[in-house]
């Protein structure tokens, strides 16, 4: 019985936990679906009128679907628990909660129905956090990991920049609150950091707005920031993708000609016809 125990426990673990098993791929695509299916329900929900007299609050599609969804995340949830090898160290994992918030809502309507009825706009909140579960497909796209190790080799330099932006939307802030004041719009220090915040995104919601000429000068600066805040972090992450790109290209050499500088997509040597090695 043990043994057969280990065995289960083993099969989960291939399945759900081994990045390297091809059930593991099967399976982290499959639930995906169920993932991306799951929202486009609640958004349906929350879209379609589904009144005491619709079909649809007659055959209760909504329902068994929401049913269906919490039971296949719950099974899911309740095995990466039993086959991880450190089940406390996942629970309390960013993804443990994410995996765990997706069930509650389903489980808070059948215990406490009155605190479900009461907070039913939170609840489909949080059934909606099951989008999140979507970037667990993000190590299956090799373009997307590129791309989020790019962001990672570049931490610093867009720390560093956003940083500077933040100094920047309170010096601005304090600015146009001295210049503009109470009489405009900008009644706190935090009201006018607000207002920079939206013009130097070239958002422009409208609510304030500079009425002096001192007040849309600062303003008209801060718009013309506003396009390093879009730039600058895009050619920060564009110059990691491509030192990365050119680095996996140097590093692939044929194991028979050692020639080096193929193309990422590249199956066999450019000099010698051999197969190059897998990456």
């Amino acid at each position: 019985m043990p043994g057969t125990r280990r065995t289960l426990r083993q099969r989960s673990y291939d399945i759900l936990l081994d990045q390297t098993s091809p059930h593991n791929r099967r399976f982290e695509i499959a639930f995906g679906v169920l993932d991306i299916l799951s929202v486009l329900v609640i958004f349906l929900e929350t879209g379609l009128a589904s009144g005491p007299g619709t079909l649809l609050a007659r055959t209760h599609l909504f329902e068994w679907a929401e049913l269906f969804f919490t039971l296949a995340f719950s099974i899911e949830y309740l095995l990466r628990v039993i086959s991880t090898p450190r089940p406390w160290r996942y629970i309390f994992s960013f993804w443990g909660f994410v995996d765990l918030a997706t069930t509650i809502p389903l489980y808070v309507f059948w215990l406490w129905p009155e605190i479900g009825a009461e907070y039913v706009s939170v609840w489909r909140a949080m059934r909606a956090i099951r989008a999140l579960r979507i970037m667990k497909l993000l190590r299956l796209m090799p373009t997307l990991n590129s791309f989020w190790q790019a962001v990672l080799e570049a931490r610093h330099q867009l720390f560093l920049f956003y940083f500077f932006i933040g100094i920047v939307m309170v010096v601005a802030g304090s600015l146009m609150y001295g210049i503009e004041g109470p009489a405009h719009g900008f009644t706190s220090l935090g009201v006018a950091v607000y207002w920079a915040i939206v013009t130097v995104t070239t958002v422009g919601y409208g609510d304030i707005a500079p009425h002096t000429t001192a007040g849309r000068i600062v303003s008209s600066i801060l718009i013309l920031i506003g396009y390093s805040v879009i730039a600058i972090p895009t050619g920060l992450i564009t110059a990691q993708v491509t030192r990365d790109i050119e680095n996996r290209r140097h590093s692939r050499a044929c194991v028979h000609c050692n020639h080096a500088g193929h193309d990422s997509n590249a199956r066999f040597c450019k000099c010698c016809g051999h197969r190059l090695p897998v990456r």
